[in-house]
């Protein structure tokens, strides 16, 4: 289904998805996980890029200020809009710092592939917003 929001989206922006694989020598230690994950991330992010964290403990929106967020995104400056999710430990320190912004898909915890099924359906369901289209399922 990722892939059917993923191609639904590019009608109207383009989208690059990028994961990154846990090290498995790192699986006993949550903290040198977290760290690796943190520098993984940090080299996939360019200098002039809006980053959105997800989290948790993120700001509440619904969909409307997520459609905002994404119409407003050429207004930032920056060259690309990149969405974050966590590992199962969350975010390390650098990205905690780099974010613009930092927001929750949910008050739930969400593993990191129904966090991305619900934020390709939520960006889809911004653009639809924003052009004043019909929200199609």
């Amino acid at each position: 289904m990722v892939d059917e929001y993923a191609d639904k989206l590019r009608y109207y922006c383009n989208v690059e998805d990028a994961q990154i694989r846990p090290n498995p020598r790192n699986a006993r230690d949550q903290r040198a996980q977290v760290d690796a994950e943190d520098e993984a991330v940090m080299n996939l992010i360019r200098s002039d890029d809006w980053v959105v964290m997800l989290d948790e403990r993120g700001q509440d929106i619904e969909s409307e200020q997520m459609a905002e967020l994404v119409g407003d995104a050429g207004n930032t400056g920056a060259s690309r809009l990149s969405f974050c999710i966590g590992g199962p430990y969350g975010h390390g320190r650098k990205m905690r710092q780099r974010a613009n912004l930092s927001i929750k898909l949910s008050s739930l915890v969400l593993n990191h592939q129904i966090a991305l099924l619900v934020l390709m359906e939520q960006l889809y369901r911004s653009w639809t917003i924003l052009k004043g289209q019909k929200y199609h399922h």
